[in-house]
């Protein structure tokens, strides 16, 4: 398991990567829906504080190392929901 403040810089990263190409697909798409770029920033925004939230804070009851492959495999999958949204913009 990688410590807390790794585990936060990752998430940072990637939440800023998708972010900015959110950004980019609607400068440079076509025909692209502004109410939905809009939305897609927004969960962007609100994956990126849930899971640095649930980065410092974990459930008590679970072990520690079950709680951050759990955390990690989560966000991987909303990851790849919002790659997926963004490739479907342009």
């Amino acid at each position: 398991m990688a410590n807390k403040r790794n585990l936060k810089k990752i998430i940072n990263y990637i939440s800023s990567d998708l972010f900015a190409e959110c950004v980019a697909a609607s400068l440079y798409g076509d025909n692209v829906d502004k109410e939905n770029i809009d939305a897609l920033l927004a969960s962007i925004l609100a994956t990126h504080s849930n899971y640095i939230t649930r980065v410092s804070h974990p459930e008590p009851g679970m072990k520690a190392k079950l709680y951050y492959k759990d955390l990690i495999n989560c966000f991987n999958k909303e990851t790849n929901e919002i790659i997926d949204n963004i490739s479907n913009l342009s």
